[in-house]
């Protein structure tokens, strides 16, 4: 990854490649730092949301040309936000063109992908920030906070629950659902999000079994899937995720040897507090109210995430989210699906000779 030499506090231009979520990166992560970014152009192959998203936020370049963009000098980062089956290419692009980019999750559909970007950034003048949003709010962060204190100690167990609701209408967009393009279901789309967030608080596996199956819709790729993880530090984890709960939930719950934390049940903004934050004993609960004591509000999902960017960009602290973290949220995925056709426990790190390496679409099971 390249290095940010110089501190530089300018506003930086901004163009969104993708007005589906990327609108959701303009009213979160853009508009709220107004003072460091300046979204100054959009891109989307449908011409009435390019036009809805231009006229809603004031925006006067529109283009469907992704090359356009490239080719821009005074545009300083490339936001993608377009469907996952054509992040790869785009990312490399825009870091071969010198710019720095934000990419939507999943980052790529495969290690290989991953490591291919992991290279292009070493040349690279720019710099690749993947999106993990679910990682900012104030339950998660307090818990990060006691957790490096060392103040919960040692990691007994967790569960983790993405327990989501998704029906045929959601379908109906043509790229979702499909290997080609969405390029996995609900471990891909939907729980990764609350995957990365255990492993930013627990660390990572170093073993896993898994099962996925598609049983909601009537869809390629799997919209349930379920996971037991031994982590690097000996705790036992399990994983569960569906796209057919009739209430919609995002649930972590985690044991430590002097603490459990429990996230907040908010499907979309697990981060946020409220947390269950369970202390041993009166002596931990004085030390957690040492750590947390001045706490001050940490804005939820792209607002913070974007805002720790520009500091990064300016050169006043350390680059939010990396590829090393997409990288380990994708190989979970790698090796839930390998465990999934094979029977077997997958042994982490999953490299070059493992037959999903490559693509993990690949002799994947349909169900």
């Amino acid at each position: 990854m390249a290095a940010v030499e110089k501190s530089d506090m300018s506003i930086k231009t901004v163009a969104i490649v993708g007005c589906g979520i990327g609108r959701s990166h303009i009213v979160e992560g853009y508009l709220p730092h107004s003072d460091k970014f300046k979204v100054v152009a959009i891109c989307d192959l449908n011409a009435e949301r390019l036009a809805a998203v231009g006229d809603e936020f004031g925006i006067v370049r529109r283009t469907t040309s992704f090359e356009e963009l490239l080719a821009d000098d005074t545009i300083d980062i490339i936001d993608i936000c377009t469907p996952p089956g054509i992040h790869l290419e785009q990312v490399v692009a825009a870091l071969a063109a010198g710019k720095h980019v934000v990419c939507e999750k999943p980052l790529t559909g495969s290690l290989a992908g991953v490591d291919a970007i992991m290279e292009a950034e070493k040349t690279a003048r720019g710099v690749l920030m993947p999106i993990f949003q679910y990682r900012y709010g104030d339950g998660i962060q307090k818990a990060k906070r006691i957790i490096d204190a060392g103040i919960a100690g040692k990691a007994y167990t967790a569960s983790v629950e993405t327990f989501w609701l998704r029906k045929p209408e959601y379908y109906a967009v043509p790229w979702r659902g499909k290997w080609a393009t969405e390029l996995g279901g609900v471990l891909v789309t939907h729980a990764l999000h609350l995957h990365d967030m255990l492993m930013h608080l627990m660390g990572p596996a170093a073993r896993v079994f898994g099962r996925v199956a598609t049983r909601v819709n009537d869809i390629e790729v799997e919209d349930c899937a379920s996971a037991s993880l031994l982590m690097e530090n000996g705790a036992f984890v399990s994983l569960s995720c569906t796209l057919g709960s009739q209430e919609q939930i995002s649930r972590l719950r985690l044991h430590f040897e002097n603490v459990t934390f429990e996230s907040t049940h908010e499907p979309y903004t697990p981060g946020k507090d409220p947390w269950k934050i369970i202390a041993a004993n009166d002596d931990v609960r004085a030390k957690i109210d040492r750590v947390v004591g001045d706490w001050q509000p940490v804005a939820p999902r792209f607002t913070t995430q974007m805002g720790q960017f520009h500091a990064f960009l300016s050169g006043q602290g350390p680059l939010p989210v990396t590829t090393v973290d997409a990288r380990r949220a994708l190989e979970l995925v790698t090796a839930i699906y390998q465990s999934s056709d094979s029977g077997a426990e997958v042994p982490l790190p999953v490299g070059p000779d493992s037959p999903k390496y490559a693509d993990w679409r690949a002799r994947t099971k349909q169900r």
